[in-house]
């Protein structure tokens, strides 16, 4: 138990390390994802774009979403949007910084499912065979509008009987690979120059702001984890208390079947220095409520001269 308690307490400590690993194994997943689909293009004409879109951006607003539902500081920066300001003041950096930070760490898997899409040329060539100017390919002459729509159509489709053996079907699959691949390409270095760029550029930025922004979005984390086990804490000796209570009218029986009441008895007053006087339902709700309508300022001073 207590190993286990040590590895909670590193990631209670440690949630940016626990994020960063989240966001990585769905970045991993992802791809794992779009290595086991079975990609299958419809191969006609105005749902072959529907289709190949839609594989290609539908999964990554999933994985978006999954971002923020896993990342715990989403649930924190929305609580210091909304809260009420009471008698501490709200800082819109901490909630800048938050919001970024999330948003950086959410995107990660959806960036990674897109370049592999691209990269993979499947989507883009079932989404826009259909748009290619058939007057670039010698294959496609002598034919009406309506059968070259049909057969731009049935690219993605190597096996289909007409475009088995036709040549320009490798031609337009070739072409639209290409850009696709160029396209994947030219995100992937976009990204890279531009956290080169984040990187080393933010030295040259006042580290001041940033470094408060920091500090502070892990206190407000903190203090939600800190306030939740304290709440958790106390309600586990206020139910202990009306247990006993409850069952006070069965002392005997309950000493007969060998329960320690003696010891208990003895570590009660401990117990009541514990709830720090809240006894009862109505003044649970009390606290709660003055705790979200009244946040304390963040000032230590009148507990240290106490």
């Amino acid at each position: 138990m207590d190993r286990f308690r040590m590895i909670f307490q590193y990631f209670q400590s440690n949630s940016e390390s626990v994020m960063n690993g989240i966001c990585g194994l769905l970045a991993l997943a992802s791809v794992k994802m779009y290595t086991c689909f079975d990609f299958s293009c419809p191969c006609l004409p105005w749902y072959n774009m529907a289709y190949g879109l839609g594989i290609m951006f539908i999964p990554p607003i999933a994985l978006f979403l999954c971002g923020l539902i896993l990342n715990r500081q989403s649930l924190v920066m929305l609580e210091e949007w909304r809260r009420p300001q009471g008698h501490r003041k709200k800082d819109l950096a901490v909630i800048r910084y938050l919001c970024s930070s999330i948003m950086q760490r959410a995107m990660v898997a959806p960036v990674v499912w897109i370049i592999v899409t691209l990269l993979d040329g499947k989507c883009l060539i079932c989404a826009f065979s259909s748009s290619v100017d058939p007057e670039k390919f010698v294959g496609f002459a002598n034919t009406s509008l309506a059968q070259v729509q049909q057969l731009l159509a049935k690219v993605p489709c190597k096996d289909d009987e007409l475009m088995r053996n036709n040549t320009s079907r490798k031609a337009v699959s070739r072409y639209l690979r290409c850009w696709s691949q160029a396209l994947g390409w030219s995100i992937l270095l976009i990204l890279i120059v531009a956290a080169f760029l984040a990187r080393w550029l933010r030295p040259c930025f006042n580290q001041v702001t940033l470094l408060q922004a920091h500090h502070w979005s892990n206190y407000i984390d903190i203090e939600q984890k800190i306030f939740e086990e304290t709440c958790c804490e106390h309600s586990r000796l206020f139910a202990h208390k009306c247990i006993l209570h409850f069952f006070e009218s069965m002392r005997q029986e309950i000493k007969q079947h060998r329960f320690s009441l003696l010891r208990e008895a003895e570590g009660a007053e401990g117990e009541e220095d514990l709830l720090r006087g809240i006894t009862n339902q109505d003044q649970v709700n009390k606290l709660l409520k003055k705790w979200y309508y009244e946040k304390p300022p963040l000032d230590v001073r009148q507990v240290i001269q106490r």
